[in-house]
């Protein structure tokens, strides 16, 4: 198998210096310093798990005995998903937004699990189910715009408005670039349906830290004044630098009940 990239575990980050920590772990916070006096930050810190609940949540997308990740199947109808058995997730963006590689860095401790990562945009033509034990299972859908599948919209909505084991939608956006027009056209999408929705800015390391600032307060300007379905708090993703990964793992077993409450504030 693959060996273990820097970063993808938490006790590599822990070793980290303090500041280099909290920038790997919640990138958000990091950029609270060059916020101007008297900025309203309290969307930074919505989801601000400890280590305990880190630690736990890693351990879900670490396989073991007993404990197996794997890739289940491929669908482009309802007909063909697998049984809504388990709560579920699904990632949406744009084709080339980072989004298999992205859901490569969150199984990156477990090497054995194969997500497909291409340079090509709109590789991802199916929907593809990951099942991470018997906890819940991750959803990899195809990307919207460029190249994007020809069914793509009945695959989606069907996919969206049927699926009852749904419990959240990420819908990842470029660091870089921002909101596209697509990217407001699938909101549309989620707002219309009434699915509960996060917001995850990729790419991070690419953007100077000017540009990430803006884009970051532009969009949570945007889920302020514009969204009824999002959670108001936007994460912030590298998956070449592992930022923003652990926490984001962490999200995820807290919205598929795999993190008690308490331990998820």
């Amino acid at each position: 198998g693959r060996s273990l990239p820097p970063l993808a575990g938490l006790s590599q980050v822990l070793r980290l210096e303090r500041n280099r920590r909290t920038g790997i772990v919640f990138p958000l916070q990091k950029l609270e310093r060059y916020l101007a006096p008297g900025t309203d930050t309290a969307r930074f810190h919505l989801f601000q798990p400890g280590l305990g609940a880190l630690q736990r949540a890693e351990a879900l997308f670490r396989s073991r005995r007993g404990h197996a990740i794997d890739y289940v199947s491929s669908a482009v109808r309802m007909d063909h998903v697998p049984p809504p058995t388990l709560p579920e997730v699904c990632f949406i963006g744009r084709s080339n937004v980072g989004k298999s590689s992205l859901i490569r860095a969150l199984f990156s401790l477990s090497p054995e699990v194969e997500v497909r990562v291409s340079k090509t945009p709109g590789h991802t033509k199916k929907m593809n189910f990951f099942k991470v034990g018997k906890h819940f299972t991750l959803v990899d859908m195809p990307g919207y715009g460029y190249r994007a599948p020809r069914d793509f919209v009945e695959m989606v909505e069907a996919y969206l408005q049927e699926r009852r084991n749904l419990k959240r939608t990420f819908l990842l956006a470029d660091g870089v670039l921002g909101l596209q027009k697509t990217d407001h056209i699938a909101i549309e999408m989620l707002e219309e349906f009434g699915i509960p929705y996060v917001m995850v800015l990729t790419k991070i390391d690419q953007a100077s830290r000017g540009l990430l600032l803006r884009n970051v307060l532009k969009i949570q300007e945007f889920i302020k004044e514009k969204t009824q379905g999002c959670f108001p708090q936007l994460f912030l993703v590298s998956s070449l630098e592992f930022s923003g990964v652990h926490l984001l793992r962490c999200f995820v077993a807290h919205v598929t009940g795999n993190l008690p409450m308490a331990e998820a504030h």
